[in-house]
């Protein structure tokens, strides 16, 4: 087993043995130790210490360990790192495997020790913890929600009140419940007052506008839907949550009640499908469309994306006052890392030519920095 480091919250690819000849190694410690990075810049640290611990899988006996090793795609982008947490986190709440119990606690944080576990438990798990490695996490979060709410009290001000939401990469539909939600954003209450999903995000800088919203139809798509009233599926979404963070577990536990009184619309579909398919369905008198996601927009392939933002783009050029269009993302800037809401709409009098910066936003909505103006 390789080495580590008490405490963990910086490791080196040569604390590791990864020498600068070794390039391939190299690579791949590199991917673990940028996602690593984020995981501390984002707070996580029992997160950060699960993270780290798979550089200790790089060249191991194991399919999983083997699989990690020969990483064909760019492991940030992938979330390749956080696909095995999320299997790791799993065998615990399920009860397969109680090792990680201290770590996840906080009570373990001896890198080293770490290192040994994860590897014990990789190698006794391997074949279930392979199929973890096969797709990227759905971390569906209604943190998140916060962000499209407000950004719908811009968008209120400049389109009016009512909106149709479409949301691209759905997952479990979570944030396709959010007309459910209660929120708290700086001192601007949306949504029911008594929903048992209360969102209060820490308010940086001034408030948005408090601009009434009005969600008249919500429904999204997403390439493989989880059904939250299914409890194996439930659990699987609820295994991405990082295990730090109990209040986003409570978040989920609400949510996944909240989907068993009344299931989001989920369609199955590809996203550029998707959107040309509701792009050609009949459009309300009054009512602003939406397209809207979050933190899905890097697992898209680039001609999807393309094929996307040219159909939006076109509808837009299309939009009037009385059926305006608009397009509202909460995604990851690759270059600052930093997760950004921006928007862009049309309604024949604004060309929605460029994006709108509203807010930057924690990655699983603890707070929100607001730029927008009223």
């Amino acid at each position: 087993m390789l080495g580590g480091r008490k405490g963990n919250m910086s490791v080196s690819s040569e604390e590791y043995g990864f020498g600068s000849g070794d390039e391939s190694a190299m690579r791949i410690a590199n991917g673990i130790m940028a996602q690593a990075d984020h995981c501390v810049n984002n707070g996580a640290a029992i997160t950060t210490r699960i993270v780290t611990a798979q550089l200790a899988l790089i060249g191991h006996n194991s399919a999983v360990g083997q699989r990690i090793t020969k990483w064909p795609g760019l492991l940030l982008e992938d979330a390749m790192p956080l696909r095995l947490a999320g299997g790791l986190h799993h065998l615990h709440l399920t009860g397969a495997d109680a090792r990680l119990a201290e770590v996840y606690s906080g009570a373990l944080t001896d890198q080293a020790e770490i290192d040994a576990l994860v590897c014990a438990i990789t190698t006794e798990h391997d074949a279930i913890l392979l199929r973890w490695l096969d797709s990227p996490p759905q971390t569906n979060e209604a943190g998140r929600s916060a962000s499209f709410m407000a950004g719908l009290t811009w968008l209120s001000g400049r389109v009016g009140p009512k909106f149709e939401l479409n949301e691209l990469g759905a997952s479990a539909g979570i944030n396709t419940m959010m007309e459910r939600y209660h929120y708290n954003l700086g001192g601007v209450f949306k949504g029911p007052e008594a929903s048992p999903m209360q969102i209060k995000p820490e308010w940086r800088g001034p408030p948005p506008p408090d601009h009434p919203v009005e969600i008249v139809e919500i429904q999204g798509c997403d390439q493989h839907v989880i059904d939250l009233s299914d409890p194996h599926q439930a659990l699987r979404v609820k295994s991405y949550v990082w295990p730090e963070n109990l209040e986003r577990l409570a978040r989920m536990d609400a949510a996944i009640a909240l989907a068993a009184q009344n299931p989001p619309r989920l369609e199955e579909a590809d996203a550029a499908d998707w959107v040309k398919k509701r792009l050609s369905s009949l459009q309300a008198d009054g009512v602003t469309r939406v397209f809207h996601h979050s933190i899905v927009w890097q697992y898209i392939p680039e001609d999807r994306r393309e094929q996307i933002t040219a159909l939006i783009e076109a509808a837009g050029s299309k939009a009037t006052m009385n059926k305006p269009l608009a397009w509202l993302q909460l995604e990851t800037n690759r270059e600052t890392f930093r997760h950004e809401l921006r928007v862009r709409y049309w309604n024949g009098s604004h060309s929605g030519a460029d994006w709108v910066l509203l807010a930057e936003a924690q990655a699983h909505g603890a707070w929100i920095n607001w730029f927008g103006s009223d």
